[in-house]
């Protein structure tokens, strides 16, 4: 069977490409932007660029594949704020051309889109675990681009009757993932201020924002199964099902460092829009799939810490 990832160079395309090839056997396809590297072995790697659609379409017919993961996004909230117009290009433009893309030249392939739990928004209290069928209210342009997409695979998995499915994935950490994002910054810095690259004082922004974290090879395993398991129109979150605090995070990375680290809030790590808290029901999943998390927290922080250090 092959599968092919648009956007495979980012932090989930490489663990989705040895999950793939290791646990299922795949033969694998992979894209990825001109400027972009991809060291994983065992995958067939390709230039493209999700805004031209015809060179979409020229790689969807040489490969012909049985399923597509489209990770391919602009994935930052904060890049999101400062670059809006390129967050919709690429997140709904490319979206779009994708799926016109499959649906021209593979229509049988299985899709799976991927969005966020940042779609949700604002959730009432009331609300928690938040569920699929939850209203979604966008807090960032991110999170829009990514309700937008959610809302064009559903249409067309009905209006042309194309195999895809959507899901909303929560917080995801582990090593290699950059330090735009929270769980990385923190132990990136631990590893800066060890080596004495930085002086010994956390930069934190808001700590008191709660967030379902999951480790990214559970999560990788999650898109397989849905894949294979997922109903055509159909939207899954994948998280653990478990909020937790941004300040018990960095207290669990602070128990794993060698240096004594005090710590200092950053204006410039707060965003102009926070939601307090975002906790996934994975019930959906669970039933659908038999999916469940294995690798716990404090496993994903030791390793990433240990990551940063071995940079």
């Amino acid at each position: 069977m092959k599968s092919l990832i648009i956007g495979g160079a980012g932090f989930v395309g490489a663990y989705l490409i040895r999950h793939l090839r290791d646990e299922k056997g795949r033969e694998v396809y992979v894209t990825k932007m001109p400027h972009e590297e991809i060291s994983e072995d065992g995958a067939k790697v390709y230039d493209l660029n999700i805004l031209d659609k015809d060179a979409i379409c020229t790689l969807l017919s040489e490969v012909q594949p049985d399923e597509i993961f489209h990770l391919a996004a602009q994935s930052s909230v904060a890049v999101s704020w400062k670059n809006p117009a390129l967050t919709v290009d690429v997140n709904v433009k490319g979206g779009v051309n994708v799926l016109d893309a499959v649906r021209d030249t593979c229509p049988k392939a299985r899709v799976l889109l991927i969005g966020s739990g940042e779609e949700y928004g604002h959730v009432k209290n009331e609300e928690m675990p938040i569920r699929e069928e939850n209203a979604v209210r966008p807090g960032n342009i991110y999170a829009a681009t990514k309700v937008c997409q959610n809302l064009l695979g559903a249409i067309y998995a009905e209006a042309y009757q194309m195999d895809v499915m959507m899901v909303r994935a929560f917080n995801h950490i582990g090593p290699n993932q950059i330090p735009q994002f929270v769980v990385a910054d923190f132990c990136k810095q631990v590893a800066d201020i060890e080596a004495g690259r930085q002086e010994p004082v956390m930069k934190v922004g808001n700590l008191s924002a709660r967030r379902d974290f999951t480790d990214v090879r559970d999560v990788v395993r999650a898109y397989g199964m849905i894949i294979e398991k997922g109903s055509a129109g159909e939207t899954y979150n994948v998280g653990s099902g478990h909020a937790i605090a941004i300040q018990e995070i960095l207290d669990k990375i602070l128990a794993e460092s060698k240096a004594e680290i005090s710590v200092e809030k950053d204006p410039n790590k707060f965003r102009p829009v926070d939601v307090p808290v975002i906790e996934a029901d994975t019930t959906k999943l669970r039933e659908a799939t038999g999916w469940k998390p294995q690798i716990p927290l404090t496993q994903t922080i030791k390793e990433t810490v240990e990551y940063w250090r071995s940079k």
